[in-house]
């Protein structure tokens, strides 16, 4: 297992929007700009997703998953990393949503419709490169 290197980690104090490539059931992938989280107590990568959307689907049948990102000050600056989605869970999840809303747009409430329910998406990272230029 790797871990986020500490001098990355403001990465996710940022509005830093990452790209997640999950697998298709015909195992091509398939990739989506989302916003990110970090659990640094936990050492899991955090994406939140609505019940039955693509990804969600996609990481249920299974797990591995990659995920990008550059920072917004500096795209030379970039954290990359592979591994599992080792948790999927409701609890906490509309907070959260609402938590990332309050850093990405400055609301305090997640503005758009949710059709089904929020689903917290934790990655376990096993392997992460980054690079600063």
């Amino acid at each position: 297992m790797a871990s986020i290197p500490a001098e990355f980690q403001d990465l996710f104090e940022k509005q830093t929007f990452a790209h997640i490539a999950t697998l298709l059931p015909n195992g091509a992938p398939h990739v989506t700009p989302v916003w990110i989280d970090y659990d640094a107590d936990a050492d899991r990568l955090l994406v939140n997703t609505e019940r039955d959307r693509r990804k969600e689907k996609n990481v249920r049948n299974d797990p591995r998953v990659a995920v990008s990102m550059t920072d917004p000050d500096n795209p030379y600056r970039m954290l990359s990393v592979t591994g599992e989605v080792d948790e999927l869970t409701t609890d906490g999840a509309r907070e959260h949503i609402d938590e990332l809303a309050q850093r990405y747009v400055g609301e305090d409430e997640y503005p758009n419709p949710i059709q089904t329910e929020r689903v917290l998406v934790s990655i376990r990272p096993d392997h992460v490169s980054h690079f600063e230029g």
